[in-house]
């Protein structure tokens, strides 16, 4: 059987079509087994007694699944914010603090897996761009005791279709789509499979997509203060105005995303393989995602660069066997990730001018304030990550079973950004005059330049006993010691701040060429989190599970090296939840009831200052109860109904109070931001016989609730909760031989969300000047694919 051919689909929580029409005709309307491997080992997925969703090959393109943002708006018990491609970061269950998606905040509190190997970093996941993948796995839930680290809440595994020796496989897919109030993009993608041998395989996968811009940077000018210049990104500036580097262009955020993969397979023996794989991706994004509600609806005024550029490279291994009866898997793999970001940070300038006189410091080398004193950021983030992983899973058909093994990471983090002012000198002080740049770094205010090392060492488990052939219980544990290091230089010049910068340097040492050393420190922690469960099989068709489990994230070093470290925090989770088949297997129906309590919350925020240098305590408690549910119902062989929801009551268990000298940032009772109360998705598909064509036509809804963008009321104040929306995307199709042809309308209705609220600077400087991000407007799209 061809892997791109297995149909894999949704549990717990989103409407996902189960089986190809093709399928359901032949099954009499039964849904298909669904086989994951979230436990370790390979599983029907309604034998796991985990709240988990699975999304296949064929549903992923049914859906036109293409990117992180695609797939998890079908996940109800994930949401998400964004920054733009490659900077996004997952929460499940309302598992949520508000953080500001900087590369300097706590670890994400979800996993993201590529195959075996975590790939989570900072400031967000790999945008691995879907195409020939087996399957997305969606784990809710903390999955510390299989996961660790960032598993925290849940765990979203992209796991990549194998080479396989069995036969000759091939397609290819081209698609051209047209944004309404943006550009035009296109999408090329194929893959082929080769039979080296009878028992080895290579698989060569490829993609390249265009995605057009759909925001406007308008024309605009801006004026300082205390120098009463004036800057304007028009072509032809107006008088007294002085023209900016990034000029006025409509849809200027596109992206261009370029990979590939390739992949051997080599059976040698009946119980041995080696899989080693190699996956790229670049991926360049232009402009920005969010607009300005004080200019319009999907637009924006920017007068300096703004740009991304990400480029990873996986080096993979995977060694499969027995020995004896027991299942050895050996999985290693090396990341290798650099982005590269050009931000304009003129916000800052104007506002901390505009209340605070600050444009009087920002002069040239006589001290004379700037005409412009506006800033903008050039910065980058270099991952490298090492990662290896030994398990042995006993007989799965044995009374007593286990699943156990043996994890070892290695994490390095080059953090460079440097904020500069085009001109910048200093300033005069009762006529003497003062340099303020950073010392060996020509117009810079501000400088980062700083390495973070992680390491990470585990050993877990889970021990399953039947004690009746319809009861079973499990154990788990999970013993880590994590190591956090991080050192350089951060800060201003010494005649700018006394508190950031050269004047607290305690070395001459350099990195990267900083003035000097002003942090060096680490921390370490050791400890356990366990996992019990009950299950009890009352059917063939239905189960029902008992949960206690916990996650975890480590600790670290601020990088404000004048605030202490953060601590782990914690998560608990109490869960009952049961999986049942109805109707001969048409209908299908889990869900989940749950509690989670957070512990020591570590929180990431600007303090209300001027340096505007993220922090991180721990501060606060917080509970969640949910319920969260899917159904899926062939209603006939040619009609599926599919549906998904998850409702949450998430709250302060206590205050918040990040600073022990000041008021509560938020109080007890007051909501988690980020999550709606309520998020749910629907889907249809109908699929019937014109002449030789076989066709198709698709309906997919969802909603979403509405909701906060941040934990403390001040930003609640500025900022407003955020209304919920919804989307509908409709596609219709026709297969004839191995020819499909699908048009397909996302977003039908053209409705503007707004995903996430947020500002350059300390909300009461500059939360006057919010910014939304939106979701993607109507799109048009035309797709043509072909198998062999």
């Amino acid at each position: 059987m061809q892997l791109r051919g297995r149909v894999l689909a949704g549990m717990p929580l989103a409407p996902l079509l189960l089986a190809s029409p093709a399928a359901l005709a032949q099954q009499d309307a039964a849904l298909e087994e669904i086989v994951v491997t979230a436990q370790k080992r390979t599983e029907s997925l309604q034998e796991v007694p985990i709240s988990i969703q699975a999304l296949g090959t064929e549903r992923l393109e049914e859906l036109q699944i293409s990117s992180f943002s695609d797939y998890v708006k079908f996940l109800p018990s994930v949401t998400f914010t964004t920054l733009g491609p490659g900077f996004s970061l997952a929460y499940f269950r309302g598992v949520a603090s508000g953080e500001n998606n900087n590369h300097s905040g706590p670890s994400p509190s979800v996993g993201m897996y590529l195959d075996e190997q975590p790939i989570t970093t900072i400031q967000g996941a790999l945008d691995v761009h879907i195409y020939d993948i087996e399957r997305v796995e969606s784990l809710a839930g903390p999955q510390g005791t299989l996961y660790g680290a960032s598993s925290q809440a849940g765990t979203i595994r992209i796991i990549t279709n194998k080479p396989d020796p069995s036969g000759f496989d091939a397609a290819y897919a081209l698609e051209g789509n047209m944004i309404e109030h943006g550009g035009t993009g296109y999408l090329a993608e194929g893959f082929v499979n080769l039979p080296l041998h009878e028992k080895a395989a290579i698989r060569l996968v490829g993609w390249v997509r265009h995605d057009a811009g759909y925001i406007d940077n308008v024309v605009a000018e801006r004026y300082f203060p205390t120098s009463g210049g004036c800057i304007s990104n028009a072509k032809t500036p107006p008088a007294g105005c002085q023209g900016t580097p990034a000029r006025a262009k409509d849809d200027y955020n596109d992206v261009d995303t370029y990979g590939a993969r390739a992949a051997l397979k080599v059976d040698l023996t009946e119980n041995w393989s080696i899989t080693p794989q190699v996956m790229g991706q670049q991926q360049e994004a232009n402009g920005s995602f969010a607009y300005d509600p004080a200019i319009d609806d999907l637009k924006i005024a920017r007068w300096y660069k703004e740009s991304s550029e990400d480029r990873w490279v996986q080096a993979a291994l995977t060694v499969e066997g027995r020995i004896a009866n027991f299942d050895i898997v050996y999985a290693g793999a090396y990341l290798d990730r650099d982005a590269w970001v050009d931000s304009d940070y003129s916000d800052y300038s104007y506002f901390y001018d505009q209340c605070c006189g600050y444009g009087s410091y920002w002069g040239d080398d006589t001290g004379t304030p700037l005409a412009d004193p506006s800033q903008f950021i050039t910065g980058s983030d270099k991952y490298k990550r090492t990662t290896h992983e030994l398990r042995i899973a006993s007989p799965a058909d044995k009374r007593f079973r286990v699943v156990g093994g043996v994890f070892y990471q290695q994490a390095e983090h080059k953090i460079f950004q440097r904020y500069q002012i085009p001109g910048l000198g200093g300033f005069l002080s009762e006529g003497e005059y003062f340099p303020i740049e950073v010392t060996g770094w020509p117009d810079t205010i501000w400088l980062t330049n700083q390495i973070r090392e992680d390491e990470e060492t585990a050993v877990f488990g889970e021990a399953s006993f039947d004690i009746l052939d319809s009861l079973t219980a499990t154990v788990g544990l999970r013993w880590f010691q994590t190591d956090n290091s991080l050192r350089g230089f951060f800060g201003f010049n010494e005649n700018y701040s006394s508190n950031y910068g050269e004047a607290l340097c305690f070395s001459d040492k350099q990195y990267n060429g900083s003035p000097c050393t002003n942090l060096d420190d680490s921390v370490d922690d050791s400890d356990t989190v366990p996992k019990f469960n009950l299950t009890y099989r009352f059917s063939d068709d239905g189960l029902v599970y008992a949960t206690y489990s916990e996650g975890y994230r480590p600790g670290g070093i601020n990088r404000n090296g004048t605030v202490a470290p953060y601590k782990p925090d914690y998560l608990k989770n109490y869960e009952f939840g049961w999986k049942t088949m109805w109707s001969g297997n048409r209908l299908r129906l889990n869900g989940a009831i749950f509690r989670e309590e957070w512990d020591d919350i570590q929180y990431s925020f600007l303090p209300p200052s001027g340096a505007g240098l993220t922090v991180i305590k721990n501060a606060g408690s917080a509970r969640v109860d949910g319920i969260e549910m899917d159904m899926t119902w062939a209603a006939t062989e040619s009609l599926l109904f599919s549906g998904g929801f998850s409702w949450l009551d998430s709250q302060l268990t206590k205050d918040y109070v990040p600073d022990p000298d000041s008021p509560p940032a938020a109080f007890k009772g007051d909501s988690l931001p980020i999550a709606p109360d309520f998020k749910a998705n629907l889907t249809g598909r109908y699929s019937f016989q014109v002449g030789e064509y076989s066709s198709f036509a698709q309906v997919a809804y969802v909603y979403n609730g509405s909701s906060w963008s941040d934990l403390p009321r001040e930003e609640r104040s500025y900022y407003g909760k955020q209304s919920a929306w919804s989307l509908t995307d409709v596609s219709v199709g026709a297969t004839r031989g191995d020819f499909t042809l699908t048009l397909f309308v996302n977003n039908l209705f053209d409705d503007l969300s707004r995903n996430w609220t947020w500002s350059q600077c300390t909300v009461s400087v500059c939360g006057v000047n919010p910014y939304y991000t939106p979701n993607q407007p109507r799109t048009y799209g035309l797709r043509f694919s072909q198998e062999f």
